[in-house]
């Protein structure tokens, strides 16, 4: 097993036990995320038909 591998593995290991330990934080950053993409999504639809 690499480096990479180790690394990933414990990335994925870092958030499931993250998600276990404080789940109202961690929907709080997936529902920030997904405003966050939403408001980008609509600021490029208002610049595309603004062009």
């Amino acid at each position: 097993m690499n480096m990479k591998q180790v690394l990933t593995y414990l990335a994925i290991a870092f958030v499931i036990w993250w998600i276990v330990q404080q789940p109202a934080n961690a929907a709080h950053l997936i529902h920030n995320i997904a405003d966050l993409l939403t408001n980008a999504a609509k600021g490029l639809s208002n610049f595309v038909a603004n062009v």
